[in-house]
């Protein structure tokens, strides 16, 4: 692999922590990376084919024309943000408790919230249930944000209108005054937004009222009158699009901004990477595990329920289902996104040792989170994943990573996870409860404020240049 940005920054710490995963797993399986390596992690694919020169030109050229541009917020962010050094004291102990969120290093981080038109917020929510055979409601804020894979955007906004008296020791402050904002967060539900129109309509309705492409359409036009925005074009703007199609119509408008996503298999490489965005969890969709560590009560060996045929890099699923579906103690089975789906996936999860998550249309998948909130041990066979706050979490003590191609080999799979011994699938389950907050999206500030640092670190490193 070509030398990477965060070799020349040779100063700094690096993290070393020896793989937890089996040695039959790949031998590229993710490290743990500090905040101010985040640079080499820029979406794997194009790294390897740029070389160093260009990385740097490119990036100089950001870094001068972002502050030409807007002088005066770069010297705001120089002063606001946490530095390197109290960087890297983060650690994955942030997701463990409440305590440890009020002992953020650093000036808080000012954020100001958009009060954006009620059509790209609660209205979205207002159409979702009234294409579902709802009753029109007078206030529409009183509507309850219906459960799917993608509800970060809700909980981040919820987060955000949250009181001050609520958030005292909270490294991100929310300002009322735009002037004084580090970062603008634009909350419109553009996940909600695509699954607006069921696919098969209520009895008795009428054709489908509601047009996500006009909605997409209006907010660019409503965010290009903000003197915010046009102060350079959207740079210091957040905005969610975690679904993979979410904004298609208008993604060349916000690529400036910083885009939470859950990965980026839809996004063209000038359109989204880890140099400005930021990968988010998806929502878990099956129940909880509420039970002990232990591995009594999870007598299959390896779970998987979903689609069994997929497009793209997910055409390893029905391979997959070749190889496994007649092994003695593996359940691999397909599943639709159904209710009574769902709670076979968790009756499924919750009784086996490990779960299996192979890439999906795009590298990521809901399934993961589910995984962890199942305190089952993910098997991840997606060569191109990219993996939420992968500054903080050592994803190998939770997780097993297999290249593609060594999944595939008759026998290597199950044969690998047989001989996992208990001691160490318990190690795994105790490091699953550690993180399993950020796939519970907690009620309090720890998802957002997790975004925003990383948000954080990516624009204060540019003065490294």
């Amino acid at each position: 692999m070509p030398m990477g940005l965060s070799e020349l920054r040779s100063t700094k710490t690096k993290k070393t922590t020896k793989p937890s995963s089996p040695s039959s797993t790949s031998p590229h399986a993710h490290q743990t990376l500090t905040l101010p390596q985040f640079l080499s992690m820029a979406r794997k694919s194009s790294l390897l084919k740029q070389s160093l020169a260009t990385i740097v030109v490119v990036l100089l050229i950001y870094a001068f024309l972002n502050t030409f541009l807007t002088p005066t917020t770069t010297a705001k962010l120089e002063t606001a943000l946490p530095s390197f050094s109290s960087a890297s004291s983060i650690s994955s102990d942030v997701f463990a408790s409440r305590e440890n969120q009020l002992n953020f290093p650093g000036k808080p981080v000012k954020v100001y919230l958009y009060d954006l038109p009620k059509r790209f917020t609660y209205g979205v929510i207002e159409h979702h249930s009234l294409a579902r055979g709802a009753r029109p409601d007078e206030d529409v804020s009183k509507l309850k944000y219906p459960g799917h894979q993608h509800m970060g955007e809700w909980y981040l906004f919820k987060d955000l209108l949250k009181p001050e008296s609520e958030r005292f020791g909270s490294p991100v402050q929310k300002v009322l005054d735009p002037e004084e904002a580090d970062f603008f967060y634009v909350p419109f539900f553009s996940s909600l937004s695509l699954i607006v129109n069921p696919a098969r309509p209520a009895s008795g309705s009428d054709k489908p009222v509601y047009s996500d492409e006009e909605n997409q359409v209006a907010l660019i036009e409503w965010l290009e009158e903000q003197v915010y925005w046009k102060r350079n074009n959207g740079r210091d703007h957040v905005i969610m699009a975690s679904d993979p199609n979410a904004l298609y119509k208008v993604i060349d408008k916000v690529k400036n901004s910083v885009l939470l996503v859950c990965d980026f298999g839809r996004l063209k490489e000038d359109q989204g990477s880890l140099v400005k965005d930021v990968i988010v969890p998806y929502s878990h969709r099956i129940n909880t595990y509420s039970g002990d560590i232990s591995v009594e009560d999870r007598n299959t060996l390896l779970f998987f329920m979903g689609n069994r045929f997929r497009k793209e890099g997910g055409k390893i699923r029905d391979l997959l289902f070749q190889l496994l579906e007649n092994e003695e103690d593996v359940i691999i089975k397909h599943g639709t996104q159904s209710r009574e789906s769902r709670r076979a996936a968790s009756r499924g999860m919750h009784t086996s040792k490990f779960c299996l998550n192979p890439a999906g249309d795009t590298p990521s998948a809901c399934r993961l989170f589910d995984s962890i909130v199942s305190l089952c041990v993910p098997v991840i066979v997606s060569d191109s994943i990219e993996l939420p706050f992968e500054d903080v979490i050592d994803y190998r003590k939770i997780a097993i990573f297999v290249e593609s191609n060594a999944a595939l080999k008759p026998e290597f799979l199950v044969s690998m996870l047989r001989g996992i011994t208990t001691e160490r699938i318990l190690e795994y389950q105790k490091e699953l409860n550690e993180v399993s907050p950020i796939a519970l999206y907690l009620g309090f500030d720890l998802p957002f404020l997790a975004v925003v640092f990383q948000v954080s670190f990516r624009f204060s490193s540019f003065s490294f240049f």
